[in-house]
């Protein structure tokens, strides 16, 4: 019964009767809200509403329907040691046969879902930068892995994860939308700084990080006074990025921890920017 990572249109292709299963209520505590849903099939599954032995059920239920062809019944769901968990909400779910005409609306919601991601730049196609994009690839979040150098980009081959071979990375960080994060490790410091230093002037970026030590932040403090004259933007640098509480200088510890940091920024600027739309009308 794997959770398959894979696109909605491949699923909905391969598992053409399916039953969509929404969550219509969520009173208390709960697993997730009703943005929630998943696809269930007689033998896989798409998506999450999560909850453990809720979820079981939801998936229970969806199958012995579609087996015995009739109509799922809708659920509400007491999160209590009755069904093994201790939230102590209540869930309603509904169930619904995915007709071909609910299957391209499925597919229009995902899609406006991945267009409205936060984009997150990395620039680096090296060691930290493969194992950022990497960590990333699992979050709802666009990532875009760019570099100057054509093979990095090639050897790289992150799953899910855009690449963008440039001479210019500078202009990739102006052309990008509002509530971007720029995330800065390449193999050169001076194009470290000129990329930064082109991210930071966007008073709309999400996050702005940039691979480094004690001293390569000093020094590029030093850079943006001489060379720019705008030391106030350098307060908005994260550097190093992941945080100094722990000192591991492995790649992979340093995606973890930095990653954590990104999606934190990336999500906490768009839901503030959701929250204010109205009131920008």
């Amino acid at each position: 019964m794997p959770a398959v990572r894979e696109n909605i249109r491949d699923f909905l292709r391969r598992e053409p009767a399916t039953i969509l299963v929404e969550v219509t209520g969520a009173a208390g505590s709960t697993p997730r809200d009703t943005d929630a849903w998943m696809l269930v099939s007689v033998t896989a599954i798409f998506a999450t509403i999560g909850g453990g032995q809720l979820e079981y059920m939801a998936i229970d239920e969806a199958r012995r329907a579609l087996r015995s062809g009739r109509d799922p019944e809708p659920m509400s769901v007491p999160l209590g040691p009755e069904i093994g968990q201790c939230c102590g909400g209540r869930v309603g779910l509904a169930f619904t046969p995915v007709t071909p005409a609910l299957a391209d609306d499925l597919i229009a919601r995902s899609d406006r879902d991945t267009a409205a991601r936060p984009h997150v730049y990395i620039f680096g196609a090296g060691h930290v930068g493969d194992a950022l994009a990497m960590a990333l690839s699992l979050a709802p979040l666009r990532v875009i892995l760019v570099d100057t150098r054509e093979a990095e980009l090639v050897a790289s081959a992150v799953p899910d994860v855009e690449t963008c071979l440039t001479a210019m990375p500078e202009a990739v960080v102006r052309d990008a939308p509002a509530g971007s994060s720029f995330v800065i490790l390449t193999h050169d410091h001076a194009l470290d700084f000129l990329i930064a230093a082109e991210a930071l002037r966007r008073t709309d970026a999400a996050y702005v990080g940039m691979i480094g030590s004690k001293t390569k932040r000093a020094t590029f403090r030093n850079w943006l006074v001489r060379e720019v004259n705008r030391p106030d933007l350098f307060d908005r640098l994260v550097c190093p990025i992941g945080g100094t509480a722990l000192k591991d200088k492995r790649p992979p510890v340093i995606a973890t921890l930095a990653a954590a940091e990104i999606m934190t920024a990336a999500l906490s600027w768009t839901r503030t920017a959701t929250a204010l739309a109205p009131l920008a009308r």
